[in-house]
């Protein structure tokens, strides 16, 4: 089964670099891997650069203009970029674990989409964090016992651990979740009403409900390491929890401004 990995960023180039030289040091490497970018300027374009010509791996670069927080439709432009059957949805400030994309096509399943947890790296020790460090259990231990690190239960990998099913939004996260290609599809994907911070995430994963996909979480697989940062403004959060609502009542499934922008 073909794989794509979608990062989204913005502006932040020494975490998007940590972040790609995690998935190249996969267990089990993806097909292709898009680099979904929400406007940065030319400092990403230049350190992606050396990636785009020498990796073996197909990697794209997608952009559009800075107007502010659009995540919901530069992920759509990179799906439809996309030619994986299985879609993962990684943010640009979270670096996967080694066996992060061996552990999500172990979960992939038809009739889901899978929810990753993430460890929360702290703000005095997030600069060191790289690919090498998460695969450092001694490292990560140290990390934390000195409380640099929080949600440190997901450090733990074991493969064995049942995953179990939810239907609850909470903990709805885009930035490790895992889908099948024709399953975001079917639902026209994310939607571009929303702008700003927040809720676009909870919305689609209410529509995946409503056209039939079940929850399917693990806390000890494809675990990623997400890297302090500022929090971002939510001057539109009021708007995005309203058209959250409208969608929760709403017995539709597909978003009428979405992925068909770009069919």
């Amino acid at each position: 089964m073909k794989v794509s990995v979608i990062i989204t960023t913005y502006n932040r180039v020494d975490a998007l670099k940590r972040v790609l030289d995690g998935l190249l040091s996969q267990t089990r490497l993806a097909e292709q891997i898009i680099v979904a970018d929400d406007g940065s300027d030319n400092h990403t374009k230049t350190m992606l650069q050396p990636y785009l010509d020498k990796s073996r791996i197909n990697i794209l670069h997608v952009w559009q203009k800075d107007l502010g927080f659009r995540a919901a439709r530069i992920r759509n432009m990179a799906i439809a970029k996309s030619n994986g059957d299985y879609l993962i949805l990684l943010d640009g400030d979270c670096i996967p674990e080694k066996h992060f994309i061996q552990d999500h096509l172990a979960l992939a399943q038809k009739g889901y989409f899978f929810q990753g947890k993430r460890v929360i790296v702290g703000k005095f020790v997030e600069r060191e964090f790289n690919h090498k460090t998460c695969n450092s259990k001694t490292i990560l231990m140290i990390h934390a016992l000195k409380k640099e690190i929080s949600n440190c239960h997901h450090i733990f990998r074991i493969p064995f651990f049942p995953s179990y099913t939810t239907s609850k939004l909470s903990g709805v996260r885009s930035c490790n979740m895992g889908l099948f290609r024709d399953d975001i599809r079917a639902v026209n994907g994310f939607n571009h009403d929303f702008e700003g911070w927040g809720r676009e995430d909870s919305e689609f994963v209410v529509r995946l409900f409503k056209y039939g996909l079940k929850r399917k979480e693990n806390p000890f697989k494809a675990i990623c390491f997400h890297l302090w940062h500022h929090e971002n403004k939510r001057n539109r959060l009021e708007k995005n929890d309203k058209m959250l609502k409208n969608a929760t009542e709403s017995e539709s499934f597909f978003c009428k401004s979405g992925l068909n922008e770009f069919d």
